[in-house]
Formats: C-alpha cells, structure tokens, sequence
C-alpha cells in the first residue's frame, strides 16, 4: 500500500515514515503544502496523511484542491486543532478521519487500517465519464453513444481507477495493488491480458479514448484527437 505522508516537522515525520515503513507500508514524505499538493494530484496513494498546519499551503486548502480534481483518495488528517469548528472544517473540506496531536502509534495504525479496509467499498456515484465513454459501476456495462458493451468485474475495475486518475501514468504494481490487492501473487504480465481486452472493447464501442502505454512505465487513459 501507498502513503503519502505530508507533515512539516522533520522529527515527527521521520519517525511515522519507519513506523509505517515497519508496517510494510510504501511512504512518500514531503514538508510543505505546495510539494504535498502536486505529490497529491501528480501520482496514486493508497491513503494521504494530512497535517493542517504547513508552510507555503495549508492542509484545508490542500484537501479542498484535491476533491476539487475528483481526487478521492482518504485523507487522515493530523491536527493539533482539536477545536469542534476545526474537526468539521475539515470534514466538510472532504477528509475521512482525523487524529489529534499527539496520538499514540497504536490509534494510528488502526485508523489507517480503517480508512484502507473502507477504500472501495461503497459506490457514490453508479456511473463515471472520460471522453465519450461511461462506465457503469455496477452494471459493468461501457458505453459510448453508439455502442454498449460488458466488461468482467476485473475490467470494470482497471478502467474505473484509469478513469478516476487520468493525470498520471498507471504502473502494472499501481493495478495490481488496486484491483487483485497488494498481497496478490498474479504476474504483472497478466495485466496487459486484461488490458487487450479493453483495448477492444474500446473499439468496439466506438470510444474517443484508448489506453496508452507508456513504455518502461505504465499506461494511461487519453482522449484521441478528435479530426
């Protein structure tokens, strides 16, 4: 699993990195708002860990700007404003949980357990757009104006974390761990498998998008240029 960690204080940074990092957690550390933000927005976090208080940008706005871009990512917010009107504020900014400073290690973990054991659990929303292709989420069924076609439970699943995260370049490890789970034995090769398939039901339906691969990388959902 992929955690970003964005807290200013080295210290206390330093030592949730090899407490998560014992845990067997991947972690990205940054120490301000504006690097936390474009971590945030530019690549795929199981879960973000949120301090309020930054310099260059605070947590609020941080948060704000990533659900702005459909972001939806849990956010854990770390605060030592434990005021009501604070807690709320975050709440209503689009944050999932929060932990007062100071916590102990054993509160944290397990709201971090939490928030990824809910990750995927609930839909909100039954269909999602990219282009001129709608995915159904619990249907399975892609559709474009002119065609609609089924996808299996595992398509269904790649296409809607491309679609939801069309900024950056999905790695086989970023589906893996998203779609079969980070304790998956399948072979990254099955991936392009999977990604075949879609390739042709994207054609098939017509769709002005299609997957990219970028080489050495991943692949990325884009829009064809439209003559």
């Amino acid at each position: 699993m992929k955690l970003l960690l964005i807290e200013d204080e080295v210290s206390l940074s330093d030592a949730l990195v090899n407490i998560l990092k014992k845990e067997k957690y991947q972690v990205t550390a940054v120490y301000d708002g504006e690097e936390g933000l474009y971590y945030a927005v530019s690549n795929s976090y199981d879960l973000i860990i949120l301090d309020i208080i930054l310099p260059h940008l605070d947590g609020i706005s941080i948060l704000k700007e990533i659900r702005k871009q459909k972001i939806d990512t849990p956010v854990l917010m770390l605060t030592a404003l434990a005021q009501e009107y604070d807690i709320v504020k975050g709440f209503d900014a689009g944050a999932d949980d929060y932990l007062s400073k100071p916590f102990s290690t054993a509160e944290l973990l397990a709201r971090i357990k939490a928030l990824l054991k809910r990750t995927g659990q609930y839909i909100y929303d039954e269909t999602i757009s990219f282009g001129n292709i709608t995915l159904n989420l619990k249907s399975y069924m892609l559709s474009t104006p002119y065609n609609t076609i089924k996808v299996s439970a595992k398509e269904c699943e790649i296409l809607r974390f491309l679609i939801s995260n069309p900024k950056f370049i999905a790695t086989r490890e970023d589906l893996i761990n998203k779609v079969w789970g980070f304790d998956t034995e399948i072979e990254s090769n099955s991936i392009e498998v999977f990604i075949s398939f879609i390739r042709k039901k994207l054609i098939f339906i017509k769709a002005n998008v299609a997957i990219v691969t970028i080489r050495g990388v991943g692949y990325r959902l884009e829009q064809k240029n439209v003559q």
